[in-house]
């Protein structure tokens, strides 16, 4: 770990001590470290904050740059007491978007069509199982992703087929109950997992193939990959999201992987 991941860690902590979750913002900031330290930047500027927050390029309506931008003008400020060669980018210099952007509302036939790309593209059946079993969970459910990548193997009672979500937005825990279908394929994907993966490290249900918590980066890449490989959302003026898939929760019905 570089010098300024561990700052990044020092900053986090201090802020979750506090009351703040900093999931987003603990995903972004370590990011934000990682290209410095790749880049071989030491001191935080006005110019590199926005440079980062506007790259890469996303759509015009999109909040990312703006959520880019506060979580390291936040850090920037921690910064200024420990480095005095850093700059604290002014306030409002990009500025969240008025109009939210509208989701993008998924059908069946499109469901399935991710489901199959998934089975069809990615060659390792453990990977390919994840994101199968992911993407139908978040369907079914309405979970979030972060809600569905942190859940534990101890958080879903398979007898009652219910999920117990645990310190999730505004640290609230809630229960989620399941269709039969849906705990079936929790327990089919568990079983192939186990078999994969029976030395996997941690009580994380998804794992990824070093048998790890799978990470949301990975994740995002991935879905993005399975929609450009199934032409889901080619025609659409609204690009799809995973984020958008708990939209179309009906019920706790789990298509089948």
């Amino acid at each position: 770990m570089s010098a300024l991941e561990s700052l990044v860690d020092d900053y986090l902590r201090l802020r979750r001590a506090l009351g703040y979750d900093l999931e987003e913002t603990g995903r972004l900031l370590h990011r934000f470290a990682a290209e410095l330290d790749a880049t071989g930047v030491t001191h935080i500027t006005t110019h590199i904050a926005v440079r980062w927050a506007l790259a890469p390029k996303v759509s015009a309506p999109s909040s990312v740059p703006a959520t880019r931008y506060r979580a390291v003008r936040g850090f920037a400020r921690y910064m200024a007491g420990i480095d005095p060669e850093t700059e604290i980018p002014p306030a409002g210099l990009i500025r969240r978007p008025r109009s939210r952007r509208p989701p993008f509302i998924y059908t069946d036939e499109q469901l399935l069509m991710l489901l199959e790309q998934a089975r069809a593209a990615i060659a390792q059946p453990l990977r390919a199982a994840t994101m199968q079993t992911l993407i139908g969970l978040l369907a079914a459910s309405g979970l979030r992703v972060g809600e569905a990548l942190r859940l534990d193997r101890g958080d879903i009672d398979w007898s009652d087929g219910v999920l117990h979500i645990r310190q999730s937005k505004f640290r609230k825990s809630r229960l989620v109950p399941l269709a039969p279908s849906t705990v079936e394929a929790l327990e089919r994907y568990a079983h192939l997992r186990d078999r994969e993966r029976p030395t996997a490290t941690g009580e994380s249900f998804f794992v990824s193939l070093r048998g790890t918590r799978v990470i949301h980066e990975c994740v995002w890449k991935t879905f993005r990959g399975l929609c450009d490989g199934a032409g889901v959302g080619a025609n659409s003026s609204v690009r799809p999201t995973i984020h958008d898939l708990r939209h179309l929760a009906d019920g706790g019905v789990m298509r089948p992987a």
